[in-house]
């Protein structure tokens, strides 16, 4: 792991794990953000410094020349972000880690498993074209100065505080009042679901390693369990048995649109990955966390924390107009 270590971000469910292993590994970590509240603190000893990530010339101001060995941004969704940063870091670090994403692969994928070898094409959500364009401008830079840059691609990363259901805290809710939960198509499709503190193990062991410059890694775990089997672990944590009315991905998308480019777009699709060129560079990387587990954590999370059990009113009544059009 490299000696000093700069996190833009921090305090995300992946940022936030990155951080706590990278100081776990001995690294002098600074993270930069807003210093706005968060539910996952800044570990004690890592040195805070706030700017506004959007402001180039405050984070040039705020970081006053410093250099770092890594510089792991977690924060840019717009190519427009990244070349910003290329103009400001470049001369100024060993290694720039992007995180892109998993849903940048080709959507639906011809085959499986996903390698980094698959094309990265999603024409239905506009966060990974976005984030297909950020991959570009890295590219383009290390092909044209050798800006030392590596791309990671997580995919569905969770921690304690985050439920993978498409209604979240509204679903457990249905499930203890003994309602239907709706999944999207039979919910037999595998889904690829890796704790934050695994991904983690994969982004510090490519942090400083320079066997990653110039190169793209798919970080996820090789756990893929069915959309059934994950809300039946939820069922199983809150206490209660589940019952599952499953509709239509176009259907849902069509009943609230705010899930469409989600979920037509990543989560209505079988999605695996073959992570052997990780774990090439990272041989510790490994599925340490099943989701049976994942699942007990966060509903005691929740039931340790009453203000984050917010029932969506609005949500829930889509879901009730859902269930009756299967169940006719």
């Amino acid at each position: 792991m490299a000696d000093r270590v700069l996190v833009l971000g921090g305090t995300g469910v992946i940022s936030a794990a990155f951080v706590a292993e990278a100081v776990r590994r001995g690294s002098d970590v600074t993270v930069l953000n807003r210093g706005r509240a968060s539910l996952r603190p800044v570990p004690d000893g890592v040195r805070s410094v706030r700017a506004d990530l959007r402001d180039v010339e405050g984070v040039r101001s705020a970081l006053d020349g410093e250099d770092y060995d890594v510089i792991a941004q977690f924060m840019a969704f717009t190519p427009q972000h990244v070349a910003a940063d290329v103009e400001l870091f470049s001369g100024r670090t060993g290694q720039y880690v992007f995180v892109s994403s998993a849903s940048a692969y080709q959507t639906p994928p011809s085959r499986l498993p996903v390698t980094e070898s698959t094309p990265l094409r999603n024409p239905f959500w506009q966060y990974s074209r976005d984030k297909i364009a950020c991959e570009d401008v890295l590219v383009d830079a290390y092909r044209a100065s050798g800006f030392p840059m590596t791309i990671v691609r997580p995919s569905h990363t969770y921690d304690a505080t985050m439920l993978p259901t498409l209604g979240g805290w509204t679903d457990i809710a249905r499930l203890r009042a003994g309602r239907p939960v709706v999944v999207h198509g039979d919910g037999t499709s595998p889904w690829t679901i890796t704790h934050t503190r695994d991904v983690a193990v994969g982004l510090a062991g490519l942090a400083g390693n320079p066997l990653a410059i110039g190169e793209a890694f798919t970080v996820t775990g090789d756990h893929a369990p069915t959309w059934n089997q994950i809300y039946g672990w939820l069922a199983d944590a809150a206490g209660v048995e589940a019952h599952l009315a499953h509709v239509t991905s176009d259907a849902i998308a069509d009943a609230h649109p705010e899930f469409g480019p989600g979920l037509l777009g990543d989560k209505a699709h079988s999605m695996v990955f073959d992570t052997a060129k990780l774990r090439a560079l990272v041989p510790e990387f490994r599925t340490t966390t099943g989701y049976w587990e994942g699942a007990r954590e966060a509903i005691a999370w929740y039931d340790e924390h009453p203000d984050h059990r917010v029932v969506d009113a609005e949500l829930d009544a889509v879901f009730d107009r859902l269930v009756v059009s299967v169940e006719r």
